[in-house]
């Protein structure tokens, strides 16, 4: 008879997707895992099939549902506007300005490291951008209609450089640049809605 799970594997997961975000996949281990969860591989391997990139896996699933909408906050939102895509990108900076948050986003994190050689990793990131997108876009659009920014912006196209902006912004924002060099590129991304 197998003996009842002594573990949370929620919080298993939680543990685990800290250490991929802190570490990366490549460096983080079996052995730095097992450290983080307490949870010996057997059981870890046993709790989530896949073995290490099985977890990692559902690692970026959970990071997805349970880390990307706090970012996001009021972006995600039916009627967010351009205070909430300004909020959003003002929140990436105030992130970045601090050491944890120098550990940047799992899933840019991720793109860097393995999206081009792993296409389930491409398809999940592929995913995180176009809602990323999605969002900003909806936020132009309910912007344009409400006057708050220029009739000759095309939301989605707009969207998609804004994100990308983001994108690079969390990677520049690794080498702690300062505030100002982060709100610089922030204004410059921004500048051209008015």
């Amino acid at each position: 008879m197998a003996r009842p799970r002594q573990f949370d594997p929620e919080d298993v997961l939680d543990r685990s997707m800290r250490e991929f975000w802190e570490r990366g996949y490549r460096v983080t281990s079996v052995d730095d895992l097992v450290e983080a969860t307490g949870v010996r591989p057997g059981s870890l391997y046993n709790a989530f099939p896949g073995g290490k990139r099985g977890l990692f896996l559902e690692a970026l699933d959970r990071y997805s549902k349970l880390v990307v909408p706090e970012k996001m906050g009021a972006l995600e939102s039916a009627g967010a506007g351009l205070a909430q895509l300004r909020g959003y990108f003002d929140g990436l900076v105030e992130d970045l300005t601090r050491r944890e948050g120098r550990m940047g986003c799992l899933m840019v994190n991720s793109t860097m490291e393995l999206a081009a050689e792993d296409s389930e990793v491409g398809a999940i990131v592929r995913n995180h951008m176009a809602r990323l997108e999605r969002n900003a876009a909806r936020a132009l659009r309910n912007a344009k209609r409400r006057g708050e920014i220029s009739g000759h912006i095309d939301p989605p196209a707009k969207a998609a450089q804004l994100m990308a902006t983001g994108m690079g912004l969390m990677v520049v924002g690794k080498t702690d640049p300062g505030r100002k060099v982060l709100e610089t590129i922030v204004d410059a991304a921004f500048a051209d809605l008015a």
